[in-house]
């Protein structure tokens, strides 16, 4: 996706289909190793290799699946330092938004952005070396963005994620 496309999650989407326990069982043993091969992953579920190719094609195609990722760790990579911004902007105004969020998109110390709801508008993860940087990341890509009117930063001690999705 490129960075100024709006992201699928927040186009129209389809009504939502219910997903059987086939599917279900996809998307689970997915979660937890994306690197499965097809031929896995249909012994897993017990399906033909050629069925279960076409359902995981079909569960992408529908937006079940959005991607397959690496989960990386950043201390592994030099950015021993994690927080959690929250940005409150001035006006919310659908251009101020998209052009805030294009711009920490863009942000290579950023790992997730939120837009949320309540007193801040969004949520950006980001991964730094040293609190030095995550100072001079404030100053130069938060506050002195025109849009924004206030910053708060978390500093996130432990980040875990869970296996799976345990919404299917």
């Amino acid at each position: 996706m490129k960075k100024d496309e709006t992201p699928k999650n927040l186009r129209q989407v389809a009504p939502v289909e219910e997903l059987d326990r086939i599917d279900q069982a996809l998307v689970a043993a997915l979660q937890q190793n994306a690197r499965l091969s097809n031929k896995e992953l249909a012994a897993r579920v017990k399906l033909a290799e050629s069925s279960c190719h076409e359902r995981v094609k079909r569960l992408v195609q529908r937006g079940v699946l959005r991607g397959f990722h690496a989960d990386v760790d950043p201390r592994a990579i030099g950015a021993a330092l994690q927080a959690l911004v929250a940005v409150r902007l001035a006006r919310h105004t659908s251009a101020a938004v998209a052009t805030f969020r294009r711009a920490m998109l863009d942000l290579p110390e950023a790992m997730a952005v939120f837009h949320v709801a309540g007193a801040n508008d969004f949520l950006v993860h980001v991964a730094v070396p040293h609190s030095d940087a995550l100072r001079d990341l404030i100053l130069r890509a938060f506050a002195a963005r025109p849009e924004v009117v206030h910053v708060e930063t978390s500093l996130i001690y432990e980040h875990a994620r869970t296996a799976a999705f345990g919404g299917v």
